[in-house]
């Protein structure tokens, strides 16, 4: 997993700077060669067959790009500064930073009609569906007599409704509040991420 992770906004001057080190098919061929491993501006010139001072230049594109680092130094016999490339283990996303607005609210109000279109679809088949939303006959009546106390006492218990098959609206509207929440934990979210960056 990525160490580090960049987010690049096209045509700023870190996304310029990899772009141009990676421009050349030598600055991928330098990138591949060090995905095998840490190496020495003389292991790469060797490995790749490339003068010293092409190798060097590459080297200083992908270093400036931030793409591979100085993993360490070592000296030579002689007492000379030789170090040790590296790739950077960052993940780079190149993505606008400023999100269009008209497109944010144009997502968000579709989805707030798909949320209305369902809840009035709901609504509208709810008394097609059979009983009453919500609710489970339990046993049948035996006589006609308990069946008027049941109705009333119903009529009691539920504001005056009777469970006479047609659906209580609380269910479409719980829908609706339902989605309605989904929306606002979702816009919610679009503004942690807007205000992370």
């Amino acid at each position: 997993m990525a160490d580090d992770v960049v987010l690049l906004e096209p045509g700023d001057q870190r996304a310029q700077k990899i772009a141009k080190a990676m421009a050349s098919q030598t600055g991928g061929d330098i990138l591949h060669l060090l995905g095998d491993g840490p190496k020495s501006l003389t292991d790469i010139a060797d490995h790749l067959k490339l003068p010293m001072n092409t190798a060097k230049y590459h080297l200083e594109n992908l270093l400036d790009a931030g793409l591979i680092s100085v993993a360490e130094t070592k000296y030579s016999v002689k007492g000379r500064e030789v170090k040790i490339y590296s790739l950077t283990n960052q993940l780079l996303i190149v993505a606008p930073r400023h999100s269009n607005v008209r497109s944010l609210l144009l997502k968000y109000a579709s989805l707030f009609g798909i949320v209305v279109v369902a809840t009035l679809g709901l609504a509208f088949l709810a008394p097609f569906l059979g009983g009453p939303v919500g609710m489970t006959a339990t046993a049948p009546m035996p006589m006609q007599a308990d069946r008027e106390m049941n109705v009333m006492a119903a009529k009691a218990a539920y504001g005056g409704e009777a469970l006479s098959g047609s659906p209580s609206p609380d269910f479409a509207i719980a829908f609706f509040l339902g989605g309605l929440l989904v929306i606002l934990v979702l816009l919610g979210y679009e503004a942690y991420l807007w205000k992370k960056r």
